[in-house]
């Protein structure tokens, strides 16, 4: 459905995008992750087609964006970051006025403003002036706008940001249940909403993809390259004397129990550490409640890479000044 192959885009001097490549398929959730300046924007802006590459190009439905913009953009929906609202108009007229700034059909237009206004949640709103919306019910209208045309793409530039929690978890829904038939990206700095709405990840740091998979297949490489499992444990009683037992053994890197004293356990070793665990504690009376695998969390995965790349540009940057000293 996407196919990003080798972009590369210059601000002047600035190496904003450094060769990036990846693929997207139909149905497809994406996240799309990286720090602050990492050039999440800037790729999400090519993708639709608002600015070009440097080099590089890009595909959707085998339409080239800069070759068939037109045919290319009429399959994508577009929620940029901070989506300009007319805030004097009326939700209904400036979604007819973007009914036919997309091209809609004239018979049309009020049915599919009808259907988006309901899909949206916004018809007790409908006549109100979008100005006196709240944040949460302006997004719902950006939102709106970007799926009028019933564009099989959709991608959301920072959808939820500025909202508070309970409009967040609104957005978050809104957004899962537009995707199925739809191709969805979605680029948050909110890790637990990626998690939660999203099957695949994409993340970039300082304009390079760093890494690109499903979740759970991130959480497993990032285990097996700090060569550790994480375990949870709860037992009935004398918590801090199992904490103290569990430190005490070989294969155990770290222990540590919360104010509920669930007790969380790092290995360093690579087999299931688990049978010695609970050998150990039956064998000491500690009545053992809960033990399971700890999943990694995307936010311990996207630390991990991040640091990663961080660590590979500073031992460039050192070979660098080996080799000109």
């Amino acid at each position: 459905m996407i196919s990003v192959k080798n972009v590369i885009k210059y601000y002047g001097d600035y190496k904003a995008l450094k060769d990036i490549s990846f693929d997207v398929k139909k149905g497809e959730i994406i996240g799309f992750l990286g720090p602050n300046g990492a050039g999440k924007t800037t790729t999400m802006r090519i993708l639709t087609g608002y600015i070009p590459a440097t080099s590089g190009n890009v595909y959707i439905d085998n339409y080239e964006i800069h070759e068939n913009p037109r045919e290319a953009k009429k399959l994508i929906g577009y929620m940029p970051e901070n989506i300009s609202l007319y805030t004097d108009m009326r939700i209904t007229d400036y979604l007819n006025f973007c009914a036919h700034l997309k091209n809609i059909n004239k018979r049309i237009i009020k049915k599919r403003i009808d259907a988006v206004i309901e899909i949206i949640g916004l018809g007790e709103y409908r006549n109100h002036i979008i100005g006196h919306l709240s944040k949460g019910y302006r997004q719902r209208v950006g939102l709106a706008q970007s799926i009028l045309h019933e564009p099989q793409i959709l991608i959301l530039d920072e959808p939820t940001v500025g909202l508070d929690p309970t409009q967040i978890i609104e957005i978050r829904k809104l957004i899962k249940s537009l995707s199925g038939e739809r191709t969805v990206i979605l680029s948050t700095h909110i890790l637990s909403e990626v998690e939660e709405t999203c099957e695949k990840v994409l993340i970039i740091d300082r304009g390079e993809l760093i890494a690109e998979n499903m979740i759970y297949a991130l959480k497993k490489t990032v285990d097996n390259e700090i060569n550790s499992g994480n375990v949870k444990l709860l037992v009935r009683d004398r918590a801090s004397e199992a904490v103290d037992v569990l430190r005490a053994m070989p294969g155990i890197r770290f222990v540590n129990m919360n104010e509920m004293e669930d007790i969380s356990i790092t290995t360093e070793s690579e087999y299931d550490i688990r049978p010695a665990i609970i050998s150990k504690l039956v064998e000491l009376d500690f009545e053992i409640l809960e033990m399971k695998a700890k999943e990694l969390s995307l936010e311990e995965v996207f630390l991990h890479f991040t640091k990663k790349s961080k660590e590979k540009r500073k031992a460039e940057e050192k070979e660098k000044e080996n080799i000109t000293g």
